[in-house]
């Protein structure tokens, strides 16, 4: 089985921060990939800008590069080739008029088509580069402009970037990207909840006793210490990734599968959630910690304060227990886990369904376990349901409780494409339903702020934990004194 391609409309995509690693390792990647699927029109192009003296010849060779490291076995001379010859390169500086007179004429061919301005740069550049786009009369109709996470530290400064954004391109036309939305098993969950008529009847307080959601990564901070050391991990993973996978779950049905009316109902969400906003809140419902030195499956790692350089108060590691305080999901305690340097690479939600109410079967038949629905984000992106089954063979009932897996690739045929291939194309089609709303985007901080500002009044660091574990020991307090367990790696 093959997936089904839908070509797109002729666009040029301009590439800020063209150089960058997030271009480099994803952006060129996944647009090579769909020209490779036959999606992008003849005439799609591609323009990276950048500070780098560089002409077209030495970018190309840059991309060129870039996807001999990450694709080595995508493509034949002639597939690159092609690809390549889309590139076009120019040197400008966001901050400063050179190179922008340069831009406005290379653009001055391509005004009857979609214009896309991604911004893979650092956000302090977001509202310039905007700035620039309006001064220069590039962001007229068919002009749409793509920005990065994090969108602000905080409340305020997230308003600030949102209005500076918005001074230039009005909101239907501003794509706040979250690659976690663009994963299969993400979209796939809003499918399994209203394309079927079986769990949406038990998708409530009634009958789920519990959900946790787990982003784990095994490796450091690698490169990214001098921006993680100015985030954490309540900024970098839970503002964003985490609180949209907890609103696609927690979300009431949309009257319909669109932008807004998705977005609607994801806000609604954020607006529930219980404030945690003293530091008694605080201290019951959140741990943080950050790494030591410890050992992986490479062999010994150092410290977080190690890979930095210094001293550092930054969690690398944070779980918290939320609670979505409307009438579907009163009760019903979400534990959100994140961190660095745990001892699997590992992305997925996991819905715990109530215990049976009484049990008909001999001692003898073992433990009754509680159902759970899995939904696995990576690295092996698919579902599992687990349900009590009969252990095959004579000598009395025997329970086990045992998966129907569905790994999406196994299932259709097909590899999982990566999200930044569907997200960037969904810019060029106009589709805002995998995108966040600059209202989602401040629910999100308004409900993080008091966090961080109770662990900047309380003074206590991170608690910490050895790489290679699964976080301090007090995260797994935080879950068992409610007389529940992690799944660790949801087996």
């Amino acid at each position: 089985m093959t997936s089904r391609v839908i070509p797109v409309a002729e666009f040029v995509l301009v590439v800020f921060g063209a150089t960058g690693d997030l271009a480099r390792r994803k952006l060129l990647p996944a647009l090579f990939q769909r020209d490779l699927d036959g999606q992008l029109p003849e005439g799609a192009r591609i323009l990276g800008l950048a500070r780098a003296a560089l002409d077209d010849a030495g970018y190309v060779a840059q991309a060129r590069a870039a996807l001999a490291d990450h694709m080595p076995d995508a493509a034949q001379d002639a597939e690159l080739d092609r690809f390549l010859a889309r590139i076009a390169y120019l040197q400008v500086d966001a901050e400063e008029p050179a190179g922008w007179p340069a831009l406005k004429d290379w653009l001055a061919p391509f005004s009857g088509v979609v214009n896309v301005f991604y911004l893979a740069t650092a956000p302090s550049l977001f509202g310039p580069i905007c700035a620039r786009l309006g001064e220069f009369g590039l962001a007229g109709p068919q002009a749409r402009v793509v920005v990065e996470k994090p969108v602000g530290r905080d409340l305020a400064s997230a308003r600030a970037v949102n209005d500076a954004v918005g001074a230039v391109f009005p909101e239907d036309r501003v794509y706040r990207i979250d690659h976690y939305l663009g994963k299969e098993a993400v979209q796939n969950l809003m499918a399994l909840r209203f394309a079927n008529g079986l769990f949406e009847p038990l998708w409530n307080a009634a009958h789920i006793d519990h959900v946790q959601i787990t982003v784990a990564e095994s490796l450091g901070v690698e490169g990214r210490a001098g921006y993680y050391d100015t985030a954490g991990a309540l900024r970098d993973m839970v503002q964003n990734h985490i609180l949209q996978l907890l609103c696609l779950v927690a979300m009431e049905p949309p009257a319909m599968l669109g932008a807004d009316a998705v977005r609607d109902e994801k806000l609604k969400v954020l607006r529930s959630l219980k404030k945690l906003d003293n530091l008694v809140l605080c201290g019951q419902n959140i741990v943080r910690g950050q790494y030591r030195a410890g050992a992986s499956a490479g062999g010994p790692v150092p410290g977080y304060v190690e890979e930095l350089g210094g001293p550092s108060t930054t969690e690398t590691f944070v779980a918290i227990k939320a609670e979505v305080a409307n009438w579907r999901w009163a009760g019903v305690p979400f534990y959100l886990r994140t961190g660095k340097r745990l001892p699997a690479r590992v992305s997925e939600i996991v819905i715990t369904f109530r215990p049976i109410p009484h049990s008909v079967f001999a001692p003898a038949a073992g433990p009754i376990e509680p159902n759970r629905l899995v939904i696995r984000l990576q690295p092996d992106e698919g579902v599992k349901l687990w349900l009590m089954s009969k252990d095959p063979g004579p000598g009395g009932m025997r329970l086990r409780l045992v998966p129907l897996d569905m790994s999406f690739a196994a299932a259709f045929g097909v590899r999982n494409p990566d999200a930044y291939e569907r997200l960037v194309l969904d810019v060029v089609r106009g589709d805002q339903t995998l995108f966040m709303r600059r209202d989602e985007v401040e629910a999100a901080w308004s409900w993080v702020d008091p966090i961080l500002q109770n662990w900047a009044e309380s003074g206590e660091g991170p608690k910490p934990y050895t790489a290679g574990t699964w976080g301090p020991s007090a995260a797994i307090a935080l879950i068992e004194r409610d007389g529940r367990t992690w799944i660790e790696g949801a087996p």
